[in-house]
């Protein structure tokens, strides 16, 4: 078991993050007011999956599953809501026809892209805010964040191929 130190620095960075994701949210919240755009009322979970699924291009739903680390039959859920208000389209793939594969509408693509530009200002004043040797330590801890979980999910990834081959 973790001693009480560790325990207090995982809880500080885990409510740290979530601050985070609320002030990106926030943010999003107010393109979506400014803009009155044809998506407002995206929950936290839509707006992630609409977010992956942009960072692909194309996805299929078994592999969005994968990257938001959720259920087949969850994401089916959403992806079926998103197809409905025409944010996510679902198509066959333009390689492999067996294969259906969604990707983000024109409009929903567009209006993302007016988001991430907001989001990114956002953080641009955040950095701006905290100084530049604060932002080359953070820049520095994201990156070595970011080789454990890299790490993390090769295993995973290996796994998941060894599964498909016994099927």
């Amino acid at each position: 078991m973790p001693d009480q130190k560790i325990i207090e620095q995982a809880r500080y960075i885990f409510t740290a993050g979530k601050h985070l994701r609320r002030h990106i949210f926030s943010s999003v919240a107010r393109v979506e007011a400014e803009a009155h755009c044809g998506c407002p009322d995206l929950s936290m979970a839509q707006f992630n999956l609409l977010m992956a699924v942009q960072a692909a291009g194309e996805i299929t739903g078994s592999e969005l599953a994968g990257r938001l680390g959720v259920s087949p039959p969850s994401v089916s859920v959403m992806v079926e809501r998103l197809v409905e208000r025409d944010l996510l389209v679902r198509e066959r793939s333009s390689e492999d026809r067996r294969k259906v594969v969604l990707r983000m509408s024109d409009e929903a693509s567009t209006h993302f892209a007016r988001i991430e530009e907001q989001v990114l200002a956002s953080f641009v004043e955040l950095v701006q805010e905290v100084g530049a040797e604060t932002a080359v330590k953070w820049v520095e801890v994201l990156q070595q964040v970011e080789r454990v979980l890299d790490r993390r999910l090769i295993p995973h990834n290996k796994r998941t191929e060894r599964c498909k081959k016994k099927l």
